[in-house]
């Protein structure tokens, strides 16, 4: 077979998950194979783990919905990191996540109530654009009013503080100054060290930050952490001139850059759960280091559901 010896011929079988590929692999031995063809001393791995997981991912004992809403939702694959941040979580709370897409711009047309009656909790991802940020806002109105888990991620926090300045702090036509230059009430404006850069995209704050974490709010029950580093890409905060109003009527500040001049997590203090972060939980989440604040909303949306 091509000069191949037989017993070196090895199978790429389809899997359910890529998780289970290198089980597969195992089980013809192929470490084996390698390791002697290349005359090394190595011990044999250890797999009861990824065993464990994997069968959690075949076999949960749980299952839970959650919705995406975006405006990507035609290319999944914009919101890779999320789909797998989600995966990690389910195997962390022994549950199947199934996701539900739903196009912010179709919630914009026809409303909240026809896409999350049947769903556990909503987030929405990070994006740029004015393109479907209607859609999204009532998306955000709809979880935070129906008591339903939420988790907004960049922009998603951005859109969590424009729906709660207009509809909780009566904030009429309050929005963020990249979807509206004009607005009475800019809560979300650009960063001081931004508004010399025109371009977008490539010249943001990127790369990782430190944040601390209020004591005795919901971020400090999900990392159980004082401080924490996490990776941002964006242009645009909170507005401070509104962050007293905003607290005033119930929003809460919980992480905040170590001088205190950025937002980084808010949430609310009437609400089983409804978090958002300025920067991108999903880029730090691994298989067996699932992000916190994926593994807790996904428990939060499985107790709503019971």
């Amino acid at each position: 077979f091509c000069n191949v010896r037989p017993e070196r011929v090895i199978e790429a079988i389809d899997v359910s998950t890529i998780y289970e590929v290198p089980l597969n692999f195992a089980k013809q031995q192929v470490d084996e194979k390698i390791v002697q063809r290349l005359n090394l001393k190595t011990p044999a791995p250890n797999l009861a783990q990824l065993r464990k997981i994997v069968q959690k991912i075949n076999k949960p004992d749980h299952e839970v919905t959650v919705a995406i809403c975006g405006k990507y939702v035609k290319l999944r694959d914009a919101y890779k990191s999320i789909m797998e941040s989600f995966t990690h979580a389910g195997v962390a709370n022994n549950a199947r996540v199934k996701l539900k897409w739903v196009d912010s711009e179709d919630v914009e047309e026809h409303g909240p109530e026809k896409y999350f009656t049947d769903v556990c909790g909503i987030l929405i991802p990070g994006g740029f654009g004015d393109r479907g940020i209607e859609g999204k806002l009532h998306a955000i109105r709809y979880a935070r009013e129906k008591h339903l888990p939420f988790f907004g991620i960049c922009l998603g926090l951005q859109c969590a503080v424009i729906e709660y300045a207009r509809n909780v702090c009566k904030l009429k036509n309050a929005n963020s100054l990249e979807f509206d230059p004009n607005t009475p009430y800019p809560v979300i404006h650009i960063m001081e060290s931004q508004k010399s850069v025109k371009e977008m995209g490539g010249t943001m704050r990127l790369g990782v930050y430190p944040c601390v974490i209020k004591e005795n709010s919901l971020a400090s029950r999900v990392y159980r952490k004082e401080r924490i580093y996490e990776r941002h890409r964006h242009r645009y905060e909170i507005n401070n001139e509104y962050r007293e109003c905003l607290e005033k009527n119930g929003m809460v500040m919980s992480g905040l850059s170590p001088d205190g001049l950025l937002v980084e997590m808010i949430e609310l203090k009437d609400h089983p759960y409804f978090i958002g972060c300025q920067f991108h939980p999903e880029l730090k989440s691994r298989l067996t280091d699932p992000h916190p604040l994926f593994v807790n909303f996904i428990k939060a949306a499985l107790k709503f559901c019971k």
